[in-house]
């Protein structure tokens, strides 16, 4: 029997938001390690130009999918106001709809990224000797797409409950089965890109099963029964209130990430390579920092349902510095270390390192920027307002970075890397601010509108 809702609203905050949040931080570098020994296993044994076209797929994936895994956002949140406010019925009711959602989001994404590969990279200016190997790489991984969602609405369903070590064990055996089979396709079976992709489907595929049958097993209100599986309409309301404007805002934040590929493209291949590696790099710093938004959501959202605000701002004021001080951290260690890494994953272009670096140096240096503006989202996001931060996001993120990039970057003075990275580091700044003006005003008014009835009395 698996243990019941874990409670967010009571208890000791500092401690309880450090043992919530590593297990999501291991479980999120884990994630990353599926594309990580993806870019590994094919630098060491096919080259650079497979690196090229594995990391080029990143942001096309990414805009593809982030639409529906903002609907994972959505039923974890409405899973964590269920529970805040002690309504199992409606927790069951959304566990029941998130599943089948999931399925069928999947589907879809299948349908959509098989067919639409090659169009989608032509439309990013994917030079011609990559992009073969990029559209075998994303039909295949969309072969696995639907187990990546039902992992991802099941991790966020625990998660809202309060269990992040399960997602976490789930995600370190399928870790170790992708990076097996990694090695066995690209070393022995010569499959290049293609065995990396195989070993991704199938590696994801373990973990949807076992978060699902996790799911099954319960004993509280998260408890998921196959036979009852139904999409009620009340809840799958609710999960799109929530999740929609949370994945049109990650599609959004993608747009601009494939402009910028893009731009990135025009360089040539070996800035690809050097590029690619070094946002796989940064991804581990930004998952470190992208737990603690998870956190910030979840313990907002269980304390918005049971009504206590003030353990609120102290929430605020835990997940803020932590996210700083883990992102400023990480970051320069990161950067110190960058040359070793980035050999890792390159083992015939020197130039490519470089490229890397300097990437690295304008990108991962200030990334702490990118973790205050996304703990935040999940801020404003846990007092059920989705909304708000995706207009700030697509305006600060999307707009400031879309129009840096077709006015300044265009001034042949500034047609350089370090003028297109620079876009990253002043968009987070704006943006951060924006939200976070945005969510004093937001819990301002919840806090007087909660306490008005008393003060009539």
């Amino acid at each position: 029997m698996l243990s019941k809702n874990a409670d967010l609203s009571e208890g000791p905050l500092l401690k309880k938001i450090i043992f919530y949040t590593i297990p999501i931080i291991l479980t999120g570098i884990l994630q990353l390690l599926f594309n990580a020994a993806d870019l590994v296993v094919v630098g060491q044994f096919c080259g650079s130009i497979s690196v090229a076209a594995v990391g080029n797929t990143g942001p096309i994936i990414n805009l593809i999918v982030n639409l529906f895994i903002g609907l994972s956002v959505g039923a974890g949140v409405t899973v964590a106001h269920g529970i805040g406010a002690g309504r199992d019925k409606d927790v069951s009711r959304t566990v029941h709809t998130a599943v089948p959602t999931a399925f069928i989001s999947g589907i879809i994404l299948s349908i959509v990224g098989i067919l639409g590969a090659k169009t989608f990279l032509r439309l990013m200016g994917t030079p011609d000797n990559v992009i073969g190997l990029s559209a075998t790489y994303m039909r295949i991984y969309f072969c696995g797409i639907t187990s990546s969602m039902l992992y991802n609405f099941g991790s966020a369903i625990l998660r809202a409950a309060g269990d992040t070590k399960s997602p976490l064990y789930y995600l370190t055996a399928a870790g170790i089965v992708n990076v097996i089979l990694n090695i066995v396709f690209v070393r022995f079976f010569n499959m290049d890109v293609a065995g990396v992709a195989l070993a991704t489907a199938v590696s994801q595929t373990l973990s949807a099963i076992m978060i699902i049958i996790n799911l099954t097993r319960r004993n509280d209100s998260c408890k998921l029964s196959l036979k009852k599986m139904r999409i009620y309409s009340r809840q799958l309301k609710r999960i799109i209130q929530i999740g929609f404007p949370a994945g049109i805002q990650g599609s959004l934040f993608s747009i601009s990430n494939v402009i910028i590929q893009s731009s990135v493209n025009s360089f040539g291949d070996i800035v690809i390579a050097g590029n690619s590696a070094a946002g796989n790099i940064e991804g581990f710093v930004y998952t470190t920092m992208n737990s603690f938004h998870q956190t910030a959501l979840n313990f907002t959202g269980q304390n918005y349902g049971a009504g206590k605000y003030d353990r609120i701002k102290k929430i605020t004021v835990i997940c803020l510095i932590s996210v700083f001080l883990a992102g400023l951290s990480f970051g320069c260690l990161a950067y110190a270390f960058g040359r070793p890494l980035l050999s890792l994953y390159i083992s015939d272009s020197q130039e490519a390192i470089e490229y890397g670096l300097i990437r690295m140096a304008y990108i991962c240096l200030p990334y702490f920027l990118c973790g205050l503006m996304d703990v935040t989202t999940g801020l404003i996001r846990g007092l059920n307002s989705s909304v708000l931060p995706m207009i700030i996001t697509v305006l600060g993120v999307c707009g400031m970075r879309i129009a840096w990039i077709y006015t300044i970057f265009r001034i042949p003075k500034y047609h350089t890397l370090q003028s297109l990275y620079i876009s990253y580091t002043i968009s987070w700044s704006l943006t951060f601010l924006a939200e976070l003006a945005v969510f004093i005003i937001l819990l301002t008014k919840i806090k007087r509108r909660a306490s008005a009835p008393t003060a009539s009395q």
